[in-house]
């Protein structure tokens, strides 16, 4: 077999696929097509997305890398038409051609809204436009955040109706209101305003007004997007969206507690009119006034009307003054009567008592007296005998004490008598005979003070009936009795002619013991102390 001979030029594989790589990346470097979104499943896990344009003939791969992925205004979605603008590449290990898309948006307004109205409902179906979650805006915020350009037109007049309507304090949180990255600044914002602590430096909003001038749809669809969407619903402030005209609705509207037209009507709905507060309160003022005067009016006049109705105090209190009047005559009639018989019956009850008391009381003091005069004379001589017992047993031992000394004296005198002098002994002795014979005088003047005759020598006297009981008090006496007077050196015999009773009774000395003193008459004897005893008083005797 002959081998064929040409003069065409031999490739490898790879050399012809790297040329026809370089060839439609030179001749398609920027290209723009539309196609349907088919097969899209999302990023992998290195971030890139691959997909296909399809037509109703053909179809072509689409790859989007990460970092293009990240900063995609529109991102894929399956099924929709969209226009991809990127550069046509081929990959060798497939022999497959495809296009890297750098930008991505939807083919055409009506693309758009389909793409709005399906994320509209899948944000709906989520209860992020329910009209129970919506916050009820305040009344009158003492702060008020804005979200917007700093450079446009819309703060201005924000700010500037704001100063008409009710003057507040403004922050202004600057954001990009289009292009890419406008709905992650919107939302930065948003949770920004939410961070802000009560009572920090930086006032809180009390309320959040997002704006924006009116545009096209591509112009609004920052405040489409679903991370501007979300930020808004989860705000704890609440919010007024203010996003285009009149005619303008975005998804935000939507989500936000309140929706106004225009910027300028978010401030108007923001606070209410400074003057109209002012009329409002001075109306309501005038209106409280005169509902009082009104009011303190029909009072007076009911309050006369029940004066006129009323009776005189007079009148109230005559028919009960009457009844007291009459209640307090039968009252004491009564009382009197009632007490009578009690009072009858306890003067009874008392006389009997104090009869009963008395006799008692009389038989108790007999039988005391009784007791009184038995015991007497033998309480004296027994004290008379103790006191003689005590004075002998003292001398005795005063004697024995003598005795024991004076036999130390000589038994002392007997061992010093050999080197002592004798008449050194001699005055020895008889200081010392000097010494004991004090002691002994002493112990023998207390013995004679303390003896019952002693104190009779001392011109006391001991008074005695003829029974030789001691007279106490001259009760116990009357005229004519015969009396016994014991002195120191005798008897006296003496009759009663009188008896006194004494104005004071004090028990001082021994009972019935008194000097004897002659008054003119020797058969009279008149105690010049006198101690009646008591009921129930003891006696020394």
């Amino acid at each position: 077999m002959n081998q064929l001979v040409t003069n065409v030029v031999e490739f490898t594989v790879s050399e012809l696929s790297f040329a026809l790589k370089r060839t439609v990346e030179e001749n398609f470097e920027h290209v723009r097509v539309r196609g349907e979104v088919s097969g899209f499943k999302g990023a992998t896990g290195s971030g890139h997305c691959y997909f296909r344009l399809k037509d109703d003939r053909a179809c072509l791969e689409a790859v989007i890398w990460k970092t293009t992925l990240q900063r995609l205004r529109f991102k894929p979605q399956d099924g929709l038409e969209m226009v991809a603008t990127g550069k046509l590449t081929t990959y060798p290990g497939s022999s497959k051609y495809q296009i890297v898309i750098e930008h991505l948006a939807p083919a055409g307004a009506g693309a758009l809204m389909a793409l709005l109205d399906e994320r509209r409902k899948k944000l709906q179906a989520e209860g992020l436009f329910d009209a129970a979650r919506k916050k009820p805006i305040p009344y009158l915020p003492r702060v008020i955040g804005v979200v917007t350009s700093p450079t446009g037109a819309v703060i201005r007049d924000i700010l500037h109706r704001l100063r008409d309507r009710f003057p507040t304090h403004v922050l202004v949180w600057p954001v990009r209101v289009q292009g890419e990255g406008a709905a992650e600044e919107v939302a930065a914002a948003l949770r920004g305003f939410n961070a802000i602590q009560p009572g920090g430096p930086v006032s809180r909003p009390d309320v959040i007004i997002v704006a924006r001038g009116g545009g096209s749809i591509e112009d609004l669809w920052a405040f489409n997007e679903e991370v501007a969407v979300r930020a808004v619903a989860e705000s704890r402030i609440p919010t007024i969206a203010a996003v285009g005209h009149e005619t303008d609705w975005t998804l935000i509207d939507h989500a936000a507690d309140l929706r106004a037209p225009t910027p300028t009507g978010a401030a108007e709905m923001a606070v209410p009119v400074r003057a109209e507060l002012v009329a409002a309160t001075r109306e309501l003022t005038n209106r409280r006034e005169l509902a009082l005067r009104r009011f303190m009016e029909v009072e007076r006049r009911n309050y006369l009307t029940l004066c006129r109705a009323l009776p005189s105090l007079a009148d109230l209190l005559s028919l009960p003054r009457q009844k007291l009047d009459d209640v307090g005559g039968r009252l004491g009639r009564s009382l009197g009567a009632n007490l009578t018989r009690p009072r009858a019956r306890l003067n009874d009850i008392g006389g009997r008592l104090s009869r009963s008391l008395g006799a008692e009381l009389a038989g108790k003091r007999r039988d005391y007296a009784r007791r009184r005069d038995r015991l007497a004379p033998h309480l004296l001589a027994r004290l008379g005998a103790q006191r003689n017992q005590r004075l002998a047993l003292t001398q005795q031992r005063l004697a024995a004490a003598g005795a024991g000394a004076l036999r130390h004296v000589r038994r002392d005198f007997t061992r010093v008598s050999a080197r002592l002098d004798i008449a050194c002994v001699l005055r020895s002795v008889k200081r010392r005979r000097e010494q004991y014979g004090h002691i002994c005088r002493l112990f023998q003047n207390m013995k004679d003070t303390a003896s019952p005759d002693a104190i009779l020598a001392r011109g006391f006297a001991l008074v005695t009936d003829m029974a030789g009981r001691p007279i106490r008090s001259p009760g116990q006496v009357s005229a004519g009795d015969a009396l016994s007077i014991r002195v120191a050196e005798g008897e006296i015999s003496a009759n009663v002619a009188g008896a006194k009773r004494a104005k004071k009774a004090k028990a001082r000395g021994p009972a019935n013991i008194a000097p004897a003193k002659a008054r003119g008459r020797s058969n009279v004897l008149e105690p010049t102390r006198s101690s009646p005893v008591k009921a129930g008083q003891g006696s020394l005797f």
